[in-house]
């Protein structure tokens, strides 16, 4: 009997790690590739490998907003693309350097005219010999600086790179006449209050320039790099939500607290990294902490 309870243990645990195991992969499955109108020439995607993308129709070609983390990706939005229009793609701009936006341009033709900050090329072509290097065969050949207004295609475009904030290459898109902006992950709703990356020269203070220039724009609908369409009263709800934390972080820090002792005064417990090789991300309280006790 003693066995036999053994032997029936030892399949409940092995029928168990094979359900954990099944609901894993079905988290690390895309959801389906979605194709949303914005107006008559201008779509986004949501879904896939990667960040949402957009789709800007002009009068001889197609403008391209971000480009997805895999090949195969990119090539299902191409494939979308194909079912709008037979006007082929022409230009793609980058609204940063992170993988799930970049690395898709493997899957694009070459000869495109790719746009980027220029700190966003930098930081693309330190990645190369890296684990899941960005393309080297695809580096942005037209670089912005701070702001830059240009017609591609017959459509009008406002760039903005404001201050580094997500990262040290933000750009934000503005489309005047549409009054739609691409806003890449400086509103993104993947991540409670906002993901910064320190180690690329992001910052928390220039977060809040940057977001506060977002929504001075005469704009009204907001795609940001991940998530659901925003509007002008959706970004300003994340900016005080933003600063509410950052503002509670800050009095721990005047009252001489540690890292460790701000997080647990939060509740807020670091997960294990996903992948043992994986460079460290510091999560927001950190990133915060980090700039605070810098001014004080």
């Amino acid at each position: 009997m003693k066995y036999a309870n053994r032997f029936l243990l030892g399949l409940a645990v092995l029928a168990g790690m094979a359900l954990l195991a099944g609901v894993a992969r079905a988290q690390q499955q895309p959801v389906p590739l979605t194709v949303k109108q914005l107006s008559s020439n201008v779509y986004f995607t949501q879904g896939g490998a990667g960040g949402n993308t957009g789709i800007i129709i002009g009068t001889d070609g197609v403008i391209v907003v971000d480009a997805k983390t895999t090949a195969d990706s990119a090539k299902a939005v191409l494939a979308e693309i194909a079912k709008l229009t037979p006007k082929p793609v022409t230009t793609v701009i980058l609204t940063h350097s992170d993988g799930d936006h970049v690395n898709g341009l493997a899957a694009f033709p070459t000869g495109l005219t790719i746009i980027a900050q220029q700190n966003c090329k930098k930081e693309i072509e330190a990645t190369a010999g890296k684990p899941n290097a960005s393309p080297q065969d695809h580096l942005p050949n037209k670089l912005v600086d701070k702001k830059e207004s240009l017609t591609i295609n017959g459509v009008k475009f406002n760039l903005s790179h404001f201050v580094p904030a997500h990262t040290s290459g933000d750009l934000q898109i503005y489309l005047p006449d549409q009054k739609i902006v691409f806003t890449g992950d400086i509103t993104a709703t993947n991540n409670m209050y906002t993901r910064i990356h320190d180690e690329k020269n992001g910052s928390i203070e220039g977060w809040f320039t940057t977001m506060k220039g977002i929504i001075a724009l005469d704009a009204d609908q907001y795609v940001p790099g991940h998530g659901d369409l925003q509007t002008k009263d959706d970004l300003q709800k994340k900016l005080a939500l933003v600063q509410g934390r950052v503002d509670e972080i800050g009095k721990l820090v005047k009252a001489g607290k540690s890292l460790d002792e701000v997080k647990q005064a939060l509740g807020e417990v670091d997960p294990p990294p996903a992948n043992p090789n994986a460079p460290v991300v510091n999560s927001f309280t950190t990133v915060v902490y980090n700039e605070l006790k810098k001014k004080s």
